[in-house]
């Protein structure tokens, strides 16, 4: 107050600093089911001890924003004190009126279904839309997790309630869920019992100290686990024990980060040093630090410094991933953010990208702000750029990927008038050529060449109506042909209506796995054609010019016939040239082994397409992971007329096969652990068959890879799922094989 009539006020946008509060301490009764109604907090502890910890989350406008926050376990009650300062990753200047808090009180050692205490909710401005301060005494509402909605349904100032009030008990015969808290969380008894253990050894390093024998053998083994494997309690011990001994073995550095205990000041201080002392890891490695299970700022920041030293072919394979783990930071403007957005501006491909994967997450009302603040970046430092050697600033640069989106937006418009055509495929297709040549000439000739969303390195410059055309499906997906800078045409499919991330995710894989074969001389002649999601309703793929198997079956009776209309060779194999039945042969192996990893389910002859060379690819990845509409699906996903156009299940050709499948396999496994950090990466993301269960969709890879295998014994292991496979394609080669298999084991 100044001169007794003036206050001195903040608007809340004005302040850039982070979002604080502390949590003091919990009183009162605490509700128990299936018993007595209640009982107080000196009863609750004669009986058992209770450890308990809050869960605090920030709701804005009813939505969830930015990470949740966790106090430490508590168990020293009643009255249970924490008095911990919270503070958030979400600045005051990002808060609406409607901001609220939700705390939910969690009790590790409770034996009911889920340890759930109870919640409460407090908005964080008051009616006169001041931030509220001092001491706030809330409610809980038992059996509840606090609620962000508005209404909320779990109000922290909710008056007169009887909110310790017992539910009725059943009485009928129901199953009951028995609980076990240690399933998914930290072992109280094993988390007191490693603090003591590295409060004893805290004051004593022996920075020679080396393991025994079996202590090397134990720590071999576990530097082999996979990331997803979460480390015991006796080996986070071992590991810590022994950590300047490990500090020249890059591949410990993960496992020695989790066995860290990052709440204890000390311990945190000694181990960010150590980091930055130890054996530099690789690049595969450092995506596993920009995971959810890392929280700490330095090593998030550790990790971004080891991905600078990857060159822009290898930060392309991860981009997707690295934007997705954004959900992850700390902040809006954090060290990785900086790090995309940089690289971006000396790489217009890179630029495009990040734009795009960047612009489909603002959809998403909980992490929005976060990519608005990314999008913005990019903006902002892509239009400050000087000219470069071909003239093109950064305003120019901007403005030829911002014409992408209008692109795209001209096209759903085509789409829409397309669709509302009475009349079958033909007058529809008659409809879009015509408004592409009149009413929307604009796009037969662009006023400047466009850069392809697909592939930002080539230019578009108009679309050819006489060569587009729309396919026969419920969707009526465009098909259309670019013209280029440099004189040629490019084909692509265009789609409304159908969420294309998670055929990008899989195509992404299939990319990357064929780089890993090709670097290990290995060429299956995959086809990972281009997808971009440019919507999370639409966007682009690369056409490939290719018939299903259904179409050549119907056509041409088998696959051997279709292939010798365009590779005919009396002399070789089967009528057909011998270069034509090998590229057939190592492409159906590539993608028996990839969409067995990948879990692909729904797999039929209409999307099976094979290309004129002999190349046979996999389209339409609906079903990811395992999942499959069909009961009982195949290990490998084989048909019978491909193993027939091998020569059959005896022939020498399948046996190549069979050879090409082990080998991508094995290879692919020693890969593991990039592929399962990727996928971990993508787990906050809004891809259904990731979405739906991420750890159960993670789990089931990582068993694909069977790393508890030596590889000779993999090759038997897969050798047996082919068979078992093509035995159930062929029934009456069953004993056949079965006899084959028995001889060569």
């Amino acid at each position: 107050m100044s001169g007794g009539n003036e206050f001195r006020f903040f608007l809340s946008c004005d302040i850039n600093l982070p979002v604080t509060f502390r949590i003091e301490r919990l009183d009162g009764v605490l509700p128990q089911s299936q018993s007595p109604p209640q009982r107080d907090i000196d009863a609750l502890n004669k009986t058992r001890s209770a450890e308990l910890f809050v869960e605090c989350a920030l709701y804005i406008d009813g939505a969830p924003f930015g990470l949740i926050t966790k106090t430490r376990l508590e168990s020293s009650g009643p009255p249970y004190c924490w008095n911990e300062r919270i503070t958030l990753s979400t600045k005051y200047r990002d808060l609406t009126s409607k901001a609220q808090l939700a705390f939910t009180v969690w009790d590790v050692s409770s034996s009911s279904e889920d340890g759930l205490v109870g919640g409460a909710t407090v908005f964080l401005f008051n009616s006169k839309k001041q931030l509220k301060t001092g001491r706030q005494k809330l409610r809980i509402w038992p059996q509840k997790k606090a609620d962000g909605t508005i209404p909320t349904t779990t109000p922290g100032k909710e008056p007169g309630a009887n909110f310790y009030a017992p539910s009725p008990v059943s009485s009928t015969n129901e199953l009951v869920t028995v609980w076990d808290p240690e399933v998914g969380r930290t072992n109280p008894s094993e988390h007191k019992q490693l603090k003591l253990a590295r409060s004893l050894t805290r004051g004593i390093i022996d920075r020679d100290l080396k393991p025994s024998i079996n202590e090397r053998k134990a720590i071999q083994r576990i530097l082999k686990y996979p990331p997803t494997r979460t480390l015991s309690g006796d080996e986070r011990q071992l590991l810590w024990k022994f950590r300047f001994y490990l500090m020249s073995e890059k591949k410990a550095l993960t496992k020695f980060l989790r066995c860290v205990e990052w709440s204890d000041v000390q311990e945190a201080k000694q181990a960010v040093d150590l980091m930055g002392r130890w054996e530099t890891i690789d690049v595969t490695d450092a995506l596993e630090l920009l995971s959810p299970v890392f929280e700490s700022e330095e090593v998030r920041a550790y990790a971004v410094s080891v991905l600078e030293r990857a060159d822009d072919e290898e930060l392309q394979c991860y981009l997707l991933q690295l934007v997705q783990a954004l959900r992850f930071e700390r902040s809006d403007k954090s060290r990785l953010s900086l790090f995309l957005v940089q690289r971006s501006l000396s790489n217009i491909e890179i630029a495009s990208f990040l734009r795009w994967y960047v612009a489909v997450e603002l959809y998403d009302p909980s992490y929005a702000r976060r990519f608005y603040c990314t999008y913005d970046m990019l903006e902002d430092s892509m239009m400050k750029l000087e000219a470069g050697a071909n003239g093109d600033d950064g305003f120019k640069l901007w403005q030829s990927l911002v014409r992408q989106t209008e692109l795209t937006a001209q096209l759903c418009s085509i789409m829409r008038d397309v669709r509302s055509i009475r009349g079958g495929t033909q007058k529809k297709i008659e409809k879009l050529r015509q408004l592409l040549s009149e009413l929307h000439s604009e796009l037969t000739y662009f006023d400047e060449p466009i850069r392809s969303p697909l592939a930002p390195g080539v230019h578009i410059t108009g679309i050819v109506p006489s060569e587009s055309s729309i396919f026969k499906s419920a969707l009526h997906p465009l098909r259309l042909t670019f013209r280029t800078a440099n004189g040629g045409t490019c084909k692509v499919i265009f789609k409304k209506g159908d969420d294309l991330r998670q055929d990008q995710l899989v195509i992404q894989m299939v990319s990357l796995m064929d780089r890993l074969l090709k670097l290990e001389n290995l060429d299956l002649h995959l086809t990972p054609y281009r997808v971009l999601a440019t919507g999370q309703d639409e966007g682009m793929l690369e056409f490939i010019p290719s018939s299903s198997l259904a179409q050549i079956l119907l056509e041409h009776r088998s696959i051997i016939s279709y292939l010798q209309k365009f590779h005919p060779d009396e002399d070789g194999p089967f009528g057909i040239t011998a270069q034509c039945l090998e590229t057939f042969i190592k492409s159906c192996a590539g993608y028996s082994v990839i969409t067995y990893i990948l879990g692909i389910g729904d797999r039929h002859l209409d999307n099976l397409l094979l290309r004129d060379d002999g190349r046979l690819f996999h389209v339409d990845f609906a079903f990811i992971l395992g999942r499959d509409p069909k009961p009982f699906p195949p290990p490998m996903k084989l048909c019978k007329e491909m193993v027939e156009a091998m020569g059959g299940a005896e022939s020498q050709y399948y046996t190549r096969f069979k050879s090409y499948c082990c080998e991508a396999y094995n290879i692919l496994r020693k890969s593991s652990n990039l592929i399962l950090n990727l996928f971990h990466l993508m787990a906050g993301s809004n891809i259904p068959d990731i979405a739906s269960d991420p750890e159960k969709g993670i789990l089931k890879l990582q068993e694909k890879f069977r790393l508890d295998l030596e590889d000779e014994d993999s090759i038997h292991f897969f050798q047996d799922l082919i068979n078992d496979s093509v035995s159930a394609l062929f029934p009456q080669m069953v004993e056949t094989i079965h006899r084959w298999a028995q001889y060569w084991r």
